[in-house]
């Protein structure tokens, strides 16, 4: 009788995890985070974190530098009404809470920011809030300026913010979420820049215990937009729903980065992006992180990123990835796509006495649709479409 050979199960060498790749630490415990500038390299093209973007164009982010202070914020009801003593907004120093307790920066271009901000902005949601929060963050000025946002909720609090960039700027930002356990959030940034304004923005996002919320992006403006953002759960049964709009032009750059990590149990999350570029030069990028850890049973998470190529010579980069360490999950996945018009479509309303130029006006509103329908505020919505068609009229 032969004996029955048991079952090696490869371990981690603590001296060089990398031998056996089977049981090598996941991408998000290799990359750096910390506040020292120090501890991230110079960004070069030869790096993950960096080789799509053009670096050329943004090297005054990647060294500490003394901020102009000319960066406005203002905080207002979206309809005007009086701002509830429930919502607050005031400036906090670096090293007070909760200034600083959401993860680490993740970059170079986050730990610059980080180092070079004066006095962080904290908007906090003690009650319920049935109107939309605006938070109005604008600029008139070209010297180099940096913004650290800080916008906390208490427990089940049920509360919209909309955070919209507007003016001339070159702007490193840092924004910390924290959503308090069994809340129900959503928070959209509207980036509307000139075309000459530049942007580097790290938004890192914790979601409490039973908590769901709605983080979208919206960027429509800006010669150099890159956001990243970082998002982990405080508990389980939480649910994070991350959706991103972009439009790009001529020798428009924008980037998007989403990083979630499901590190508890039971835990859902989707991230939907979807952009538009339209001629020569013109660039996006998005690259979709999801971490399923040992520690999250039962995750449900997808993502999704399609892009329509309006005009010859603009170039799409969609880059999904998953990252799966524990088998009981609902289910993962990914998908992404770049594509020119269907010409089915067009064909089918230019038949129907519809000219080219509405007809892919009306292609682009359904691409778009979906997304904008789910930011669910009317003024906002139809102020996106606006801004959405008037550059098709470019």
């Amino acid at each position: 009788m032969v004996a029955r050979k048991e079952i090696s199960i490869p371990v981690a060498d603590p001296n060089n995890p990398y031998a056996i790749p089977a049981a090598m630490p996941s991408s998000a415990d290799r990359n750096p985070r910390s506040f020292d500038v120090n501890d991230f390299a110079i960004p070069a093209k030869n790096q993950e974190d960096w080789r799509f973007t053009p670096i050329d164009r943004i090297t005054e982010f990647t060294e500490i530098f003394n901020p102009a202070q000319q960066i406005r914020v203002e905080l207002s009801m979206i309809d005007g009404s009086d701002v509830p003593e429930s919502v607050t907004l005031r400036a906090v120093d670096k090293g007070q809470a909760p200034v600083g307790t959401v993860s680490l920066p993740n970059d170079r271009v986050s730990a610059v920011e980080w180092q070079s901000f004066k006095t962080a902005m904290h908007v906090h949601i003690a009650q319920d809030c049935k109107t939309p929060i605006l938070i109005k963050v604008s600029s008139s000025s070209f010297d180099l300026d940096a913004l650290h946002l800080v916008i906390t909720t208490d427990a089940l609090v049920h509360a919209h913010v909309v955070v919209e960039h507007e003016g001339d700027a070159r702007l490193a930002e840092g924004v910390e979420i924290s959503t308090g356990d069994f809340s129900q959030v959503s928070t959209t940034f509207i980036h509307e820049w000139s075309d000459t304004s530049k942007h580097v923005g790290n938004h890192r996002i914790h979601v409490g215990k039973g908590a769901s919320l709605r983080h979208n992006v919206v960027t429509l403006g800006g010669q150099v937009v890159r956001i990243r953002m970082d998002q982990d759960f405080g508990g389980e049964q939480g649910e994070v729903n991350m959706l991103g709009i972009y439009f790009a032009e001529p020798g428009e750059h924008i980037e998007h980065r989403t990083m979630v990590v499901h590190n508890h149990p039971e835990c859902k999350s989707r991230v939907i992006y979807k952009g538009a570029l339209s001629g020569q030069g013109a660039h996006s990028t998005w690259v979709g992180n999801a971490l399923i850890e040992p520690t999250a049973p039962g995750t449900d998470s997808y993502e999704l990123n399609r892009n329509l190529i309006l005009v010859p010579g603009a170039i799409a980069d969609s880059e999904p990835n998953l990252e799966i360490e524990n088998g009981n999950i609902v289910g993962a996945g990914h998908a992404s796509s770049v594509g020119r018009f269907d010409d089915e479509e067009l064909f089918y309303l230019m038949s129907r006495g519809i000219p080219e130029k509405e007809a892919q006006k009306l292609v682009v509103a359904g691409f778009f649709n979906e997304l904008i329908e789910q930011i669910d505020i009317p003024a906002i919505s139809e102020h996106l479409m606006n801004t959405v068609n008037a550059r098709l009229e470019r």
